[in-house]
């Protein structure tokens, strides 16, 4: 995340306005760079109430601290973000202090950008945006309105007018961002060797990988997912 904005981040907030905040992100030092960054509640006005880095923990976070606001990353173990929405459905849609979501990611990928606001999220910001920027999105998610990225915003209005949205494939989000990884190499024709060798894992890793992306789709060999892949353009 940027640090354009040194340590004067969230200093223009209203102080007496408070939002309660839960961080998921699969990166603990990224976890830890946002809390120093927004989590000083007597300037920024922001409560980290909760961390959580994987679809498990972060339910299991959420539900217990039921904060008005989750900072989202989009891939994560465990099904990524979108799974977080699924599970967390029922909070979403309570009557009375809805927990919402702020996806915040590295990615701006069409995949990922439609498929967490499909799931539910409020909004998208890639993690390039500022500290200020961020505690102001965040006030504004619990608020109730959506908020994008601004190079994402015309494409959101777009992608969601347009009935050549694309579509989410249930199936892929199953799969976490190092399973995706493993997957489009399996599909080129990679060797285990040489997929360990460029994701600097080890060949054992590698096939449990492999297992799992094969039951997640319920795949019997990688000739079937080379097809499986080359079917979705993901090759």
């Amino acid at each position: 995340m940027s640090d354009e904005t040194g340590t004067g981040s969230g200093a223009a907030q209203d102080t007496e306005r408070r939002v309660r905040v839960v961080l998921v992100d699969d990166h603990r030092m990224f976890r830890t760079g946002v809390q120093a960054e927004i989590g000083r509640t007597d300037v920024t006005g922001v409560e980290v109430v909760g961390e959580a880095a994987d679809v498990d923990q972060a339910v299991t976070v959420i539900t217990a601290t039921r904060p008005e606001v989750v900072l989202l990353d989009v891939h994560l173990p465990g099904g990524g973000g979108v799974e977080v929405l699924r599970r967390c459905a029922s909070l979403m849609a309570a009557a009375e202090n809805p927990v919402r979501f702020l996806a915040l990611s590295v990615s701006d990928a069409a995949e990922d950008v439609i498929g967490v606001i499909r799931g539910g999220a409020r909004g998208y910001v890639t993690k390039t945006i500022n500290g200020t920027d961020l505690v102001d999105s965040v006030f504004r998610v619990q608020e109730g309105d959506a908020v994008f990225s601004p190079r994402l915003a015309g494409f959101v209005l777009d992608a969601f007018a347009s009935t050549d949205a694309p579509p989410v494939d249930e199936d892929l989000d199953r799969l976490t961002q190092r399973e995706r990884e493993v997957l489009r190499l399996i599909a080129r024709g990679y060797a285990y060797k040489e997929i360990a060798k460029q994701l600097f894992i080890s060949v054992k890793t590698v096939e449990s990988h492999v297992s799992a992306v094969l039951r997640k789709l319920q795949l019997s060999n990688r000739h079937e997912l080379t097809r499986w892949a080359t079917a979705r353009r993901l090759v």
